[in-house]
């Protein structure tokens, strides 16, 4: 990870969309170094959230005030891996990863970096695929290759979208241990629709719900991430938090 990663802090965020509130006032702290989660039921803004974050929105207005505990921009330390997997379709697996290298400091850079993202793709079950076009590829593979190119930049703050769910289930809770590990003492914030995938990674979760949504308390699994599915602790904790959610639900 290049850096220290920083807590990030938002406060006062309101987005608009086709001339609808999505949200707004909403407050959210990343802490440093730990592992956010959000749920939320589908189209209540998590994602509008995230990509407001990360500086991508493309709503009609948007508002809010981002920092960083360090007092430095967020822009340039961040890594953001969306729902598609946007690779080049043009240009190989391995190339795709290290797009980033390339467009900051040309083809030299690329090639430098390349035995770093050959091991992470063999990390995620690619090797030998790495002069494949994105084509030839499931979609799974193609979001395993959007992972891998996550990984490889190396940044202090991680947004991710749900970045596990076109995987099977045995790939999803292998490559769930590896982001694990490879993003511990980074700035992580994950939306996902699982439950037990929130509970076995994350160190915070946040709930998104409501009319008009707001943030809920904030829930803190037991244990450290990542956490044995068969831990019977993770059981009891899924039930809480599907209270949460249902009663979040039933609010809006």
């Amino acid at each position: 990870m290049t850096g220290q990663a920083p807590s990030v802090r938002l406060r006062g965020a309101a987005l608009r969309f086709g001339g609808r509130a999505v949200f707004s006032d909403l407050d959210l702290d990343l802490p440093a170094g730990r592992w956010t989660c959000l749920l939320g039921e589908s189209g209540i803004g998590k994602t509008s959230l995230l990509r407001l974050i990360a500086g991508l929105g493309s709503a009609d207005e948007t508002r809010g005030h981002l920092s960083c505990s360090d007092g430095l921009p967020l822009a340039g330390r961040v890594a953001y891996m969306g729902q598609r997997d946007l690779l080049l379709p043009w240009t190989t697996v391995l190339q795709n990863v290290v797009l980033g290298a390339r467009l900051r400091g040309g083809r030299a850079a690329a090639r430098e970096t390349e035995g770093r993202a050959a091991a992470l793709l063999r990390a995620v079950g690619l090797a030998g695929r790495e002069e494949d076009l994105p084509g030839s590829l499931s979609g799974g593979m193609r979001q395993r290759v959007a992972l891998a190119r996550t990984l490889f930049e190396d940044c202090p703050v991680v947004l991710m979208d749900e970045p596990f769910s076109a995987l099977d289930a045995v790939t999803r809770h292998r490559l769930q241990a590896l982001a694990s590990d490879l993003l511990r003492g980074c700035t992580v914030f994950m939306v996902t629709h699982d439950p037990l995938e929130a509970l076995r990674l994350a160190d915070r979760i946040e709930v998104l719900a409501g009319l008009p949504p707001q943030l809920r308390p904030v829930f803190e699994p037991a244990g450290q991430a990542p956490r044995p599915l068969d831990d019977p602790a993770l059981a009891q904790q899924a039930g809480r938090l599907m209270i949460v959610l249902g009663d979040g639900a039933r609010a809006a």
